[in-house]
């Protein structure tokens, strides 16, 4: 099963278009999963339009056409495994035990907010991804997106990919 992971869209206010190389993702994968902040209905239209199927939460930034649209938290099973999704965990400072109280029957966790790439797994072996945002860098050096694959009941092939700088 493949997966696309993506946060942190804000469209249209941080970009007009989600980037050429996250669409031709979208018809690749199995699930897609959004962790919030999309700020247009348009987006989420356009991913529910595309994708075989839609795993996604309401970030602080989306109003209420979104939030009466999607939930603030989001589970599913996914090849067997146990995945959540929310939009923010709160500082990087603690994170994996804070989410490990909070979720303990979780496999993954799926986060956005900061726009910043994160990997780790909890001490309990919860593994905590934030795939950044595609159209936000903020202070990081690229904007991105994570895909990933379940295998056999495993996360395997997580990949972060780096996008090419938008053209003004």
């Amino acid at each position: 099963m493949r997966l696309l992971l993506v946060s942190d869209t804000h469209l249209p206010k941080r970009a007009k278009v989600l980037p050429a190389p996250l669409l031709d993702e979208i018809t690749r994968a199995d699930v897609v999963v959004h962790a919030g902040d999309w700020v247009d209905t348009a987006t989420l239209d356009l991913l529910e339009e595309r994708s075989r199927r839609l795993v996604a939460v309401y970030g602080n930034n989306d109003g209420p056409a979104l939030r009466a649209r999607l939930p603030e938290v989001a589970y599913a099973d996914l090849g067997g495994l146990r995945f959540g999704v929310v939009h923010e965990t709160g500082p990087a400072q603690g994170r994996e035990a804070r989410c490990a109280a909070r979720f303990p029957d979780l496999d993954v966790l799926v986060f956005g907010h900061s726009h910043i790439p994160w990997d780790t797994t909890a001490p309990t072996g919860l593994r905590l991804l934030n795939p950044g945002s595609p159209t936000d860098r903020r202070r990081q050096p690229h904007c991105t997106y994570l895909t990933a694959a379940v295998t056999d009941g495993r996360l395997t092939d997580v990949v972060l990919h780096r996008l090419p700088p938008r053209r003004p």
